[in-house]
């Protein structure tokens, strides 16, 4: 009874401090996007190689990879030239051919994945991603979309990428419908959910490629996603940095294979949440705790919540050092 007391005292607390740090939103806001992307219908009716195309809501990225390897170059770029909103976000198709369909929707380079449906979904690159011997993927918290502050986001893969130099190419993913503000949606999994079946084939997308296994770095509630997400990713290592909590008690409990990290600064308002689960509210234990079993990072010196991939800060160097392979300590 006291533990419940204990509990319920700090889902109350938590409630408090969201509310006076962000904004509380009292009911849910968010959607996921779960409908077929734009396109598809016209793709799957499509018959010009004498044969059904896949489809892209049952076909899994190393099949959509096995499909694009047994047709020629010109079937391809046709596809590409017929179907840009489809090949663009085809998980295991050829990332050059990714990045022509994407250009013909958006007009930008760069671009590995573009849904503009509600508040919109999006992946770009930073760096050769087709050469490079190191890829990071950026995932973030909340109030990141394509068309609400993906610019912060691209901004933080890009310090990323200058600072672990040429042979790093590093994925700035807004590729789940996130959490905006901090209220209910931030404090239970249901978006991350959702975000994390996401990340997860998208990886599996990247590897079936034949792109380098990524490390993740983790903002806030992006941390959630990789929580959940670790377990069916091909990560190396796993940063979350300013995390609420990863959906687990114990890095352990994650049930990957990945070095998993952890930064919070003691100036993030972050640290005034309390790092419960309970009846679907709140994301367990703090990653930095030295229970949690994760490798700490210093992040004595980072200013704000949104900080940590700022020039100059010692999460960055950490950060950089992580992203090829090597020690940050």
């Amino acid at each position: 009874m006291r533990r419940f007391k204990r509990t319920l005292t700090a889902l109350v607390l938590m409630a408090v401090t969201v509310g006076r740090a962000a904004g509380w939103s009292p009911v849910s806001a968010q959607t996921p996007l779960t409908a077929p992307l734009p396109g598809v219908e016209e793709w799957l009716a499509d018959t010009s190689l004498g044969r059904p195309l896949p489809d892209p809501s049952t076909t899994g990225p190393a099949e959509m990879a096995a499909f694009f390897d047994g047709t020629t170059a010109r079937q391809r770029v046709r596809l590409a030239e017929e179907h840009p909103s489809v090949v663009g976000n085809l998980d295991g198709a050829p990332i050059a051919l990714r990045y022509r369909a994407n250009k013909a929707v958006t007009g930008r380079d760069g671009v590995l994945a573009y849904d503009p449906r509600g508040r919109g979904r999006i992946a770009t690159v930073v760096g050769d991603l087709t050469t490079a011997a190191h890829v990071s993927i950026v995932i973030p918290g909340s109030d990141i979309s394509a068309s609400s502050r993906f610019g912060r986001l691209e901004r933080m893969a890009g310090r990323l990428q200058k600072e672990a130099g040429e042979d790093t190419a590093v994925i700035a993913w807004a590729g789940y419908t996130t959490p905006e503000g901090v209220g209910i949606d931030a404090a239970t999994g249901r978006l991350a959910e959702d975000g994390a079946e996401r990340l997860t084939r998208f990886t599996r997308g990247l590897d079936a490629a034949g792109i380098p296994d990524p490390v993740l770095f983790c903002h806030s509630y992006g941390s959630v996603v990789c929580g959940l997400a670790a377990a069916g990713t091909d990560a190396t290592d796993i940063v979350v940095a300013g995390s609420p909590g990863m959906r687990a008690g114990t890095a352990a409990d994650l049930r990957t294979d990945a070095t998993v990290w952890a930064a919070t600064s003691p100036r993030d308002w972050i640290r005034r949440i309390p790092n419960v689960e309970f009846l679907g509210l709140g994301h367990g234990t703090d990653p930095t705790d030295p229970a949690f079993g994760a490798r700490t990072l210093d992040a004595s010196r980072v200013p704000l919540h949104s900080a940590y991939f700022d020039t100059g800060t010692t999460t960055l160097a950490a950060f950089a050092a992580i992203a090829t392979g090597g020690d940050p300590r």
